[in-house]
């Protein structure tokens, strides 16, 4: 009787999974396999006649100054989401205190992460428009004779860019720590009070350590998925001015439907891969510093 009911729950449990596993082995595990394929094969939709030609793809994406060029964005992209992490974290500890129009904060906050891509674009198109944008008219305003062309300029767009998602990935951050914070126990919070340790201290000596879990989960879901974005980058500036946005996410899709060079697309996909390997298990193997459970 009891093996019989273990065996139904189980036929259950996997009646439940079926769809969604059938979903990923075909739009995730089959696709990448066939990526893998297409890697060593110089494949476009223009000749559906596939030719093996080995490592072809891989020499001459390493010697692509454009791939060089995406990798160098793709970084320079990665370093907002630290900097979104820790303004996400302070943040939360401001909204966690008691403070007027807490919730309105909360979700004002949440709001651009929900937002449509396509409206998010436009709306900081027009913020960063370089001659009568709002940003550039304030800087004008204290000061600033010559402020920086932003989404117009080589040398400024990725940061821009950064700002961009800064922004968008603030109110998500915020959300996780809200919900860590308030697992903290306040005895914790109250004896470093009581000895003496100051609002700043007690949120770097007691508070940061204890959140460092929602850290770790934050710093690794928001690196895989900022090497990912595309939609954000491809609706703001298809990549221009010149390279100068283009990341290798974009990389690939330029390569893959502009140019239907499938196999050089799908040797940059797996390079992407690798990047976001390393970036884990760097990041898997760091925690162990810092981390405390």
């Amino acid at each position: 009787m009891g093996k019989s009911w273990l065996k139904r729950q189980s036929l259950l449990g996997y009646a439940f999974i079926g769809p969604n596993m059938l979903g990923v082995l075909l739009f995730f595990i089959l696709p990448a396999v066939y990526s893998f394929y297409l890697m060593f094969t110089d494949y476009t939709f223009m000749n559906p006649a596939i030719s093996f030609v080995g490592f072809a793809n891989i020499e001459r994406m390493l010697g692509d100054e454009q791939f060089y060029t995406a990798l160098r964005n793709t970084l320079i992209f990665l370093l907002s989401v630290p900097v979104s992490i820790l303004l996400a974290f302070l943040v939360a500890a401001a909204l966690n205190k008691a403070v007027y129009w807490k919730k309105t904060l909360r979700a004002l906050y949440f709001m651009p992460y929900i937002t449509s891509g396509v409206a998010v674009a436009f709306v900081w198109m027009l913020l960063f428009q370089p001659t009568s944008g709002p940003i550039n008219g304030f800087l004008r305003s204290i000061g600033i004779d010559h402020p920086p062309g932003w989404l117009s300029a080589t040398e400024s767009a990725m940061f821009a860019i950064d700002i961009i998602w800064i922004w968008f990935m603030l109110g998500y951050n915020m959300i996780i720590y809200l919900a860590a914070l308030q697992e903290i126990p306040e005895e914790l919070v109250e004896a470093a009070r009581i000895d003496g340790a100051r609002p700043w201290a007690i949120l770097h000596r007691v508070i940061w350590p204890l959140v460092s879990p929602t850290t770790f989960l934050l710093l690794v879901t928001g690196l895989i998925m900022s090497i990912k974005t595309f939609g954000i980058i491809q609706a703001i500036t298809q990549g221009g001015p010149g390279d100068s946005t283009t990341v290798l996410s974009l990389f690939i899709y330029q390569n893959a439907f502009r140019y239907y060079e499938m196999g050089y697309a799908s040797a940059i996909s797996w390079a992407l891969f690798a990047i976001i390997l390393v970036f884990t298990v760097l990041q898997w193997i760091g925690q162990k510093r810092w981390v405390h459970y």
